[in-house]
């Protein structure tokens, strides 16, 4: 099968989408499928797990490059002839990918991953709520499928008058990340300096952005023998370390690979404090860590988070309920422990490959929904 794949954001810039397009990528180079990446222009690799990666022209958005829409689009995915075109989290880049196949016959998957109109609530915009909508809409419908990552999204999505909707979740490293890992000489290290007396960790991984709200953790103030960890930069930091200012924090920065594996694992507790999480892939890491997970009962985290079992869900606008499941947990070794290893079972059937393998079989559906021959992987 070939598979064009376009998407809104790809390495150097890490987050997300840009994690769950390079583990697409890795599963079709080790199925043996040919595939071609096209991304905004921010200094991306040349190729990836092989396969080539072309630039667009874009523009400078809050720190992310945004595609700007340009007949090299069509022209790069006319010259591939793929069999599909996955569009990843798309906006104006993915919207010209999505019509672009149209024009040429063939079918596309779009993978919805961004609250856009969370944004605009959030930041009071009033009828540009209405409207982000409408552009949602606009985007997608021309898609064979939408690809949704939780029960959240299918609703707001199917309110919105979103047709040919799917679940497609996201995957874990199932091995990276591993309750044995606290046993790492690294690990061991990080927890002596995050807590030199004992204390419990409570930590957070992601991008620190207005929609993460970081600021929520002012909530734990004053909470005896708990520490904060924070890892993650983004554009927030100044707001969220002046609110936090004088609370026992220790801010890491942002980390990858056997680091961040090492944070999780020195954490006792994990919490998530947005709102607008269309998925929740920190939530997953921490649980395949074996750490317990506290979160807003809204969007992703409604279907990763069994309340009670493997952690806790708050009130959205309450952040009472935050740090009463904080101080409980926090006092409460024996229910850390539980819920971190139901925690590791949720998301035992979740590895990266599965996901994938999954993925692939909504790309059939799709070729198959057009009246096209699925081309199996050589």
């Amino acid at each position: 099968m070939r598979i064009a794949i376009v998407t809104e954001s790809f390495l150097p810039t890490v987050n997300g989408v840009t994690n769950s397009v390079c583990k697409v990528l890795d599963h079709l180079r080790a199925e043996g499928h040919e595939a071609m990446v096209i991304v905004p222009a921010a200094g991306s690799p040349r190729e990836y797990a092989g396969f080539p990666v072309h630039e667009v022209p874009a523009l400078a958005y809050r720190q992310f490059p945004v595609g700007l829409p340009s007949p090299h689009v069509q022209r790069l995915i006319a010259a591939f002839a793929p069999d599909i075109v996955h569009a990843a989290s798309p906006f104006l880049l993915g919207a010209q990918a999505i019509a672009a196949a149209g024009r040429l016959g063939v079918p596309s998957v779009a993978i919805f991953q961004t609250d856009v109109a969370g944004y605009a609530r959030r930041n009071h915009l009033g009828a540009a709520t209405s409207f982000a909508w409408r552009v949602v809409r606009w985007i997608h419908e021309g898609a064979a499928v939408t690809l949704v990552p939780s029960s959240a999204s299918m609703a707001d999505l199917s309110a919105a008058g979103i047709r040919r909707l799917a679940r497609w979740g996201r995957g874990v490293d199932l091995v990276r990340y591993h309750p044995a890992n606290r046993l790492d000489p690294a690990t061991i290290a990080l927890r002596d300096q995050l807590a030199p007396n004992g204390e419990i960790v409570v930590g957070y991984v992601g991008r620190i952005a207005p929609e993460k709200q970081v600021e929520r953790f002012k909530a734990l103030h004053g909470l005896p023998g708990v520490r904060l960890a924070i890892v993650g930069d983004g554009p927030s930091v100044p707001s969220a370390k002046r609110a936090l200012a004088g609370m026992p924090v220790t801010w890491l920065g942002r980390l990858g690979g056997a680091e961040l594996a090492a944070a999780y694992a020195s954490f006792d507790l994990f919490v998530h404090t947005g709102t607008e999480e269309t998925f929740g892939q920190t939530l997953q890491e921490a649980f395949a860590s074996g750490v317990p997970v506290i979160a807003p009962r809204s969007g992703g985290p409604i279907d990763l988070v069994d309340h009670g079992v493997n952690g806790f869900l708050f009130d959205k606008a309450d952040d009472t309920g935050l740090r009463s499941f904080v101080e409980l947990l926090s006092t409460d070794r024996a229910a850390r422990l539980r819920m971190g290893e139901a925690g590791r079972r949720s998301v035992i059937g979740r590895s990266w490959h599965s996901v994938c393998a999954e993925l692939v079989g909504h790309y059939e559906a799709a070729i198959v929904s057009a009246g096209k021959t699925v081309l199996k992987s050589s």
